[in-house]
């Protein structure tokens, strides 16, 4: 990859950069630091033999189905629910924040009169206490007990669920929940306290009122490489 100097800071470009993403409509030209054209051919392979994993492929193809039958026509919510029609799942796992346990009641309603068995752990169980846990005192203004992701991805995994969903994990729980949950995972909400959940929002406001809170040089959206 390329290296460019802006600000005195050495950037290494890849598609964070890339201004006209012809890798999707192949009607321009790739930037110079394009990560397609700089593709090794056994990194390209091993791609291709994981998709061919059963479990994989079946996934690729069935969210490729409800994308392609649903597109702008499908909230977030029904898009799940027919994914997981689609996959065939049977049992689907929440992990979900307790602050946002009522939106999780009501999705558990919605998703177990679509015939689908709903089992969920929140980020609080267990108890854990956070100082027990090696987590400053000061953090207590915030609660006692600590959220506790990879517990909630055991009791799931023990569970057995075939999918499992997340609903508004803080930043960093939601990574260690990713990282050893056993089953597939998609995301139905993404926590922002500030935001309403929608952390999209202070992008959109990047240019704006947030620019000064984001330290946002939100001209460089604009540059095209």
């Amino acid at each position: 990859m390329n290296k460019n100097t802006d600000d005195e800071r050495t950037i290494i470009r890849s598609c964070v950069d890339c201004g006209n993403t012809n890798c999707g409509n192949e009607k321009g030209k790739f930037p110079e630091f394009c990560a397609t054209t700089h593709l090794s051919e056994s990194t390209r392979e091993k791609v291709i033999d994981l998709y061919a994993e059963p479990e994989n492929h079946k996934a690729m193809v069935e969210s490729a189905i409800v994308e392609s039958e649903n597109y702008c026509q499908m909230t977030r919510v029904e898009e799940t629910i027919q994914f997981a029609k689609q996959m065939q799942v049977k049992k689907i796992g929440i992990a979900t924040c307790v602050g946002l346990i009522k939106e999780t009641r009501i999705l558990t309603r919605i998703l177990r009169e679509h015939g689908f068995e709903v089992y969920g752990i929140g980020c609080k169980a267990g108890t854990m206490k956070k100082v027990d846990m090696g987590i400053p005192a000061a953090c207590e203004n915030t609660g006692r007990n600590i959220c506790n992701p990879i517990l909630q991805a055991e009791l799931l995994n023990e569970a057995g669920t075939d999918l499992n969903i997340v609903v508004g994990l803080c930043v960093g729980h939601d990574s260690l929940f990713y990282k050893y949950s056993q089953a597939l995972t998609t995301t139905l909400i993404v926590k922002d306290r500030v935001l309403g959940h929608n952390p999209v929002a202070a992008l959109y406001q990047a240019d704006g009122y947030y620019k000064d809170k984001l330290a946002c040089n939100a001209d460089d959206t604009s540059k095209t490489y």
